[in-house]
């Protein structure tokens, strides 16, 4: 069970960079991206 289940994230900048890393690590933490 990860630390973001159940949690939806949103994330600016997710294109690429820092943003994109913040996505992919709160994914693999079970978190949903919008």
């Amino acid at each position: 069970m990860g630390r973001f289940d159940n949690k939806v994230a949103v994330i600016t900048g997710a294109g690429s960079g820092v943003g994109r890393e913040h996505a992919l690590l709160l994914a693999s933490e079970g978190a949903k991206s919008s």
